[in-house]
Parts: structure tokens; sequence; C-alpha cells
């Protein structure tokens, strides 16, 4: 019998898909796994039995991967998950600035007592002109599941698509409307593109990307849409742009007071994958990589071990070892197993950085002696024994 903790409201639609075999508790202390959406697990004690977190979405901001990670706790998301939703939304916010849309709505709701409305809004709405998206040229900064959703839907609107990503996936890359344009240089969407949209993690070497500089180097008029996370972009730097000219419009997903209510600001209050389709897509996603690793050790989409797939265990045991990745780990897991005459009939290793993941088939299952053979070994977090 598993156990699982939500941490958030999880859509019903993906709980659905525990078997008899799980059991919902409310406490932390007995959970084999959590469900988690936005709450923070950072202040959290997690405790030793704890074996995977997963959250329903893509960032991890509010996880601490480095403390599960020396814990042997296997951290999942659901990338891709909700990226319909946040595709539409991102489309929404292309057309809204350059409609200036919101603007003449509020001018409507302002004015809703005038008896003349329709005759003065004829005179009125020269002051919302806007452009067409058609043959503009769109810049797209990350090209994963957000951003190729982005590009197609573009190429169909009749923009020019212009794509950059160093570290495209091969499968991102099959699904990217031929006709996209992949730069090799972040400059060349500031430099040359009418509208800029950004969808890459928030990580060190991303925060604060888009700042003064790159900036100073956009075009004139440019429609900058964040839909990714508010600490890629300079803010302030961002309303010195629109002060000067140099930026039309900022839409972001991502309301703080830095941008909340500014002019050339129209700021969305976080309906990125607020979706009923995009809750129940995450949580399908999150509930299912939770299972299969609980019942089999496979690990997808993990954001702190190394993805790792062995299928089925058709032998007697399968032991999985969460450790470093350093030199000569493998050979001290199969002296173990050789001293106390354990065969192993498969077995496969994965890494990810500074850590690794080992998983062996056992012809017989080990004792606790065995085990504990394996956890003395310098440089492992934890062995599990999947079954």
């Amino acid at each position: 019998m598993f156990r699982y903790l939500c941490l958030n409201p999880i859509a019903q639609t993906g709980l659905d898909h525990f078997t008899r075999e799980y059991e919902k508790t409310e406490e932390l202390d007995r959970a084999d796994g959590i469900l988690v959406r936005s709450a923070s697990v950072h202040a959290l004690e997690l405790p030793e039995n704890l074996l995977a977190i997963a959250r329903a979405g893509a960032g991890v901001n509010n996880i601490p991967l480095e403390k599960c990670a020396q814990k042997g706790i296997v951290v999942f998301n659901t990338p891709g998950a909700n990226a319909n939703g946040v595709k539409e939304l991102v489309i929404a916010g292309m057309l809204l600035a350059s409609r200036d849309v919101v603007e003449g709505i509020n001018w409507v709701q302002e004015n809703a007592g005038d008896p003349e409305i329709s005759k003065t809004a004829e005179k009125e709405k020269k002051k919302f002109g806007g452009t067409e998206v058609m043959g503009k040229r769109l810049g797209i900064i990350g090209l994963g599941a957000i951003g190729v959703k982005v590009a197609n839907v573009a190429k169909h609107l009749g923009m020019e698509v212009w794509g950059y990503d160093p570290y495209v996936s091969v499968d991102a890359a099959w699904n990217l409307s031929r006709d996209v344009k992949h730069v090799l240089n972040a400059d060349e969407i500031y430099e040359h593109c009418d509208f800029i949209t950004i969808h890459v993690p928030l990580m060190d070497a991303t925060k604060g990307m888009v700042g003064a500089e790159a900036i100073s180097r956009m075009k004139d008029g440019v429609i900058l849409l964040n839909f990714a996370r508010d600490l890629l972009v300079d803010e302030q730097a961002v309303l010195d742009g629109i002060q000067s000219g140099k930026i039309r419009r900022y839409v972001s997903d991502f309301p703080n007071p830095v941008t909340a209510g500014k002019a050339g600001c129209i700021v969305i209050p976080h309906l990125g994958a607020s979706t009923e389709e995009s809750e129940e897509n995450c949580a399908v996603m999150a509930v299912k990589e939770l299972k299969e690793y609980l019942e089999n050790g496979n690990i997808s989409h993990s954001v702190n071990f190394p993805d790792c797939d062995m299928g089925i265990c058709s032998s007697a045991s399968r032991v999985g070892i969460f450790h470093k990745n350093i030199a000569n780990m493998i050979a001290k897991f199969t002296s173990v197993m050789g001293w106390n005459n354990l065969n192993i009939v498969n077995m496969t290793n994965k890494s990810k950085g500074d850590v690794a993941y080992t998983m062996m088939d056992l012809e017989n299952a080990p004792n606790e002696s065995i085990l504990n053979q394996l956890r003395t070994i310098d440089g492992v977090f934890r062995v599990r024994v999947v079954k």
C-alpha cells in the first residue's frame, strides 16, 4: 500500500488514476509521495520514508531540489501538460497589446452611463487604434513545449517567426514548423523582431537575462511578452524602455509592484495555466509519473535525477540506488552482489550532473544486511527495494 499527500487541491481527473493500492493521507510523516502545485515545500521537514514529490506544473521553485536529491527523493514536474493553455494566453496577450484592446474596454466602462456612447465611441476609437500581427516578425526565446506551440500558431496568423534555443530538444524540433527561422544568438531576436516572447526556465544563468542592455538592442516600439517567470526580466529597465518609447507594450503574467498598474504594461494575474484542461492534464501526468516510480522504480521527467526506465521487473527483486555521479560506484555495487552470491539479471545506470541512479534486477531478493552494505558505500544517498 502506497500513501500520497496533496499539498494543494489536485484535479480529481488525475487522482482517479490511483488504484486500490493507494491511500490518501493528510499526514506528511506517512506519505510515500507528495502531489503539489504552488504550495512551498522549502519549510517542510521531509520524512525519511518520503520517496517522491510530483509537481503538477512546470516550475519547481517551490521545491528544495538539492535537499531532495541528497535524501534520494525524486522530484517530478509535468512539462508540456499545460502548454496549450499558456500558448493561448500568449497569443491573446499579443493581440491585446497590438490592438490596445484593454484601454478601449476601460474607456467603455468609464463611459457606460453615457446615453450617446455609441456615437461618442465612433469619435474616440481612434485613440485606441492598433496594428495587425500579420506580416510582423515574432521572436521566441526558448523553443520548449510552449515556445513551439506559440511558433506554430503564429505562422498560421501570417507572422514571420524567428526562434532562439541552443538546447532545443529532438521532440521540439520535430514539432516545430519548418518555416520557423532558427537563429543562433538572442541578439538577432532583440535587433530584428517586432514582438518578443520569452519561454525559458528560471535559473541562475537566465535570471535578469532581458535587462537594459538587451532592451537597448531591440527595435523601437517592440512588444515584449513574459509568460515564463517575472525574474527573467529586469522590469525596471522595461519601465524605462516604455518611457523612452523603445517598448510599446509589456505583457506579463506575473503581477508585482514594479509593473502592476503602470502605463504601457498589461499585467495578467498568473492565468497562463489556469484552465480546467491544463489543471487536469498536469494532474494526470503527475499521478502517472508518481505511480510509475513508486511501483516500478522508473523515472520520467524528473528535475533532480536522470530519467531511467527498465520497464516492469520480471525477476525476483528490483533495487534502486541513488548516489553521487563519481567513478567506481557501479563496481562497488556489483561487488556487494558478488560477495553475497546474488545474480544481477538486468542493470542500468543513468547520471544527471552530480547525481546518478542505478537499478538492478536480481535473481533473488536481497536481505537487510545486503541493503545496509550498499547504504554504507560512500556517496550513496538512498537504497530502495522496489520489488
